[in-house]
């Protein structure tokens, strides 16, 4: 059996199809910007698979310890084989996540190595302590829940006055962090700068939050900002 939990509200299915989207078995929200029927559940030959049956938006999976991360584009589908599979993706200015509970899941997997030096990486990528800030603005709202569910992400404006920066220099952090990250093969966060400013915002969200590259912990950042603690830094270049 399979449970679907989305911010408390939880649904048990046995074979689907299961739709997800604005319409649909699980109606996530109103927004315009969602599609009626986004994603699709259903049991094919022995295995949970998740569709994805909309036509412009994406969604990241990832299990339950982060350490499997995966893109879901418009017409793509994957197997669900993990014990808890998060789903995160992102509508206009809001972010969303689901989990997938699964009975008997075939397969686990285990992330047993972590830095200790406190050096947040992906790979190879290291973030200085600004751009950590910069992300941790954005995955604010998230990361205070603690809980799957709906997540605002601000404007480039709020999370910079939110760190008590211009504007400029919040969206530079940006723009380092998804060129380094899309030069590793990140997808969704480079193309045409006036359709893509939210959207690669909320993908900045879904990623760093899918692969633990900033967690509750980080929002300690936020807390020194407002205590007027400040150790600005320049971006450095792996």
């Amino acid at each position: 059996m399979l449970t679907i939990d989305f911010a408390g509200e939880r649904h048990a299915i046995d074979t689907g199809p299961f739709v997800i989207g604005r319409e649909g078995d699980l109606r996530v929200d109103d927004n315009p910007y969602l599609h009626r029927r986004f994603l699709e559940i259903r049991s094919e030959h022995g295995l949970w698979w998740l569709l994805n049956v909309g036509s412009l938006n994406t969604a990241t999976v990832s299990d339950g310890s982060s350490g499997v991360h995966a893109w879901l584009p418009p017409g793509g589908r994957m197997p669900i084989v993990f014990g808890l599979t998060r789903v995160q993706f992102g509508a206009g200015p809001t972010n969303y996540e689901i989990e997938l509970l699964l009975d008997d899941a075939p397969y686990e997997f285990d992330l047993t190595s972590a830095t200790e030096d406190g050096t947040t990486t992906i790979g190879r990528l290291p973030l200085t302590v600004d751009q950590r800030r910069m992300l941790v603005a954005l995955a604010e709202h998230a990361l205070r829940r603690g809980t799957p569910g709906i997540a605002e992400i601000p404007t480039a404006a709020v999370a910079a006055r939110r760190l008590g920066w211009t504007q400029k220099k919040f969206e530079k952090k940006v723009d380092n962090v998804c060129e380094r990250l899309a030069g590793m093969g990140v997808r969704g966060l480079k193309g045409d700068q006036s359709s893509l400013a939210m959207s690669r915002r909320a993908r900045l969200v879904q990623y760093g939050i899918a692969t633990r590259l900033v967690t509750a912990a980080d929002l300690a950042l936020l807390d020194r900002v407002s205590a007027g603690a400040d150790d600005d830094e320049d971006d450095q270049q792996a």
